[in-house]
């Protein structure tokens, strides 16, 4: 495989334009200490003892300070951090995951049931590149709900007022005002 071009991009832009990242990016080191810091501050967020303590430790996980009307329940886990922003109002249930190297935008009123995952990292389908990351931003708008144990994949935008089901794996956007489940995820029906 060839190797890409030199570029002058910051390896940060280019995860958020969803450009390839490869480990051998001599840039690559910027993430890498990242994510270090962040396992590092996870295990103290997952021993709080209180919801203000999560909060104040996933908020210096992410780089500012998350609304004191967000709840947020451990454990909690995010492999980097950086990308997430979270609105005010929002409650965020036990076990969730969090991969946002592509970048998470959560807006108010939004409920996250348990054992969530929002993936926004994904992997290239040529064996060569396997290894390289692409990542994709997820956004869920405004009073969405998304059900326990839902998987959000790279790129899908959850619509205002949108209900994702229990299980439901979301691979394409859904529209505001709607109810999806199964896997993958199908309109169920739209809200009135």
């Amino acid at each position: 495989m060839d190797k890409p071009e030199p570029t002058n991009r910051d390896i940060f832009d280019s995860m958020r334009a969803g450009a390839p990242i490869r480990l051998d990016d001599p840039q690559y080191h910027k993430v890498q200490e990242i994510v270090t810091r962040t396992l590092r501050l996870s295990v103290a967020l997952n021993t709080s003892t209180d919801v203000e303590q999560i909060r104040d430790r996933l908020s210096e996980i992410i780089g500012r300070q998350i609304d004191h009307s967000t709840i947020i329940f451990a454990p909690f886990y995010t492999n980097f951090g950086r990308f997430i922003q979270i609105g005010k109002n929002v409650f965020i249930n036990h076990a969730c995951s969090f991969l946002d190297m592509g970048g998470i935008t959560i807006e108010d009123e939004v409920l996250i049931g348990p054992k969530v995952n929002l993936i926004t990292e994904n992997h290239p389908l040529n064996p060569a590149d396997r290894k390289s990351l692409i990542s994709k931003p997820i956004l869920i708008k405004r009073n969405a709900w998304i059900g326990a144990n839902a998987t959000i994949l790279p790129g899908v935008t959850i619509g205002e007022n949108a209900v994702v089901a229990a299980g439901a794996v979301v691979s394409r956007d859904v529209p505001d005002n709607s109810i999806v489940g199964g896997v993958p995820a199908k309109l169920i029906k739209h809200i009135s």
